[in-house]
């Protein structure tokens, strides 16, 4: 069998819906399966599975850390991982994709400044209805306060982040990801759709991390 290479995004292990596809009612469980997963295969067939190093590497112990993962499951992600710094200097990446990236980052920042309007004007217009009802300054800046202004700037929120995030690379281990992928001719697993848009840009193969543990399964099924 062809030897497979695979680029792990920090998404591809703590990705909630693929806990649940694989029946894993805890990040750590979650973990823990996966790894084990990736194991079986590194065994049976070679696959290797890589991490950005230090970015996707650190972010990944953050999380088992954070939510009481015990030893065992650090040490699944020290074995059967390969940690591996991308080489920042020798990867060629077309100029046009830069170009494009830095476009489309442009449209993003505008359409986020155009849902600032619309909640600017949304929260003018509601405090001009209860101004007329309010009975001092007091009371206005009160019901403002409570009732317009707080829900309009949590949905605000929201949307400004969508806006501006979804679909889009916004921190340095997403571009490690690409990086590395693109050095070793690797596929990237992950689930943030920004990473998935970036890998087709540049011509890699793109797993879904839902849909990796079935991947290998399949794998060590046909070689068993």
């Amino acid at each position: 069998m062809l030897r497979q290479r695979f680029v792990l995004d920090t998404s591809a292990l703590t990705d909630s819906t693929t806990r649940e596809l694989e029946g894993y009612d805890t990040l750590c469980k979650g973990i823990n399966g996966i790894m084990d997963i990736v194991a079986d295969a590194r065994l049976s067939f070679d696959l290797s599975c890589y991490v950005p190093y230090p970015s996707v590497y650190n972010e990944l112990h953050g999380f088992a850390k954070n939510n009481g993962c015990d030893e065992k499951v650090i040490a699944k992600i020290d074995t059967w991982l390969v940690k591996k710094t991308p080489d920042r200097y020798e990867v060629k990446i077309p100029s046009k994709i830069f170009y494009e990236y830095v476009d489309y980052m442009r449209s993003r920042v505008n359409k986020g400044m155009s849902v600032a309007e619309d909640a600017i004007w949304e929260a003018a217009t509601e405090c001009l209805f209860i101004t007329s009802n309010a009975k001092n300054k007091k009371n206005i800046e009160i019901e403002i306060e409570r009732d317009v202004i707080g829900p309009i700037i949590g949905k605000f929120r929201d949307k400004y982040r969508t806006a501006l995030r979804y679909g889009i690379l916004d921190s340095a281990p997403d571009i490690d990801v690409l990086l590395l992928a693109k050095e070793l001719d690797a596929a990237v697993v992950a689930s943030d759709m920004g990473i998935q848009r970036w890998a087709q840009q540049l011509g890699l193969r793109f797993v879904e991390a839902k849909t990796f543990p079935a991947i290998i399964k399949e794998y060590l099924h046909h070689v068993k």
